[in-house]
């Protein structure tokens, strides 16, 4: 019996570590085709989120804003938790369901926003490295769901964002990168806009 219960703990030892290195292949593919290039935190960031998550069959049914006033009427530990548990269901909803946004009948900007200020207000409270790697997932948040969108694509089930969603997600503090806007809209001329500096 002892050596049967240390054969299954091996395996699912073996089973965890397969999933790791499936969820870290696919994200390296995911970034590829989003030409896009995560630094390791925020990739090992994502990796775990997706293990984490991989079997949460109630996140297409959450209430994300009611979830967010009640992490901001809790005590300092569960409000931690529950902020980073907005932040991932936001990040997952916006790259890899984006139709929730639709079927909610809200842009996915709101996903985008809710998730980026719960991980900002989670790194106001927290302490140097922590607070670091919630901080680069805000300021990182529409690079993160990009390489969750390629992803998804990745299944072979999904084709890609609408125009106007697509349009949306590459506006960055609004404006809108050229080389986003090329891959969003081929054939599509872009014209130079003003720069923040102006």
């Amino acid at each position: 019996m002892h050596a049967k219960d240390e054969l299954e703990g091996r395996n699912c030892r073996l089973a965890a570590g397969t999933a790791t290195l499936l969820w870290h292949d696919l994200i390296r593919d995911a970034e590829n085709r989003a030409d896009s290039t995560l630094d390791e935190s925020l990739e090992s960031y994502l990796v775990f989120t997706l293990l984490r998550h991989q079997g949460d069959t109630a996140l297409g049914q959450r209430v994300i804003a009611t979830e967010w006033l009640e992490a901001l009427d809790r005590g300092s530990h569960l409000q931690r938790q529950n902020l980073r548990d907005v932040g991932d269901h936001c990040l997952l909803l916006a790259g890899l369901y984006p139709e929730q946004a639709e079927r909610r009948l809200v842009s996915m900007s709101y996903f985008i926003d809710l998730g980026r200020n719960a991980y900002d207000h989670l790194a106001a409270q927290l302490k140097a490295g922590m607070a670091e790697l919630y901080g680069q997932l805000a300021r990182g948040f529409n690079e993160l769901v990009r390489v969750l969108l390629e992803v998804r694509k990745l299944s072979g089930q999904w084709q890609g964002l609408p125009p106007l969603q697509n349009f949306e997600l590459c506006q960055e503090r609004g404006e809108l990168r050229p080389e986003l806007a090329r891959r969003s809209f081929p054939g599509a001329i872009v014209l130079a806009g003003p720069t923040r500096a102006q």
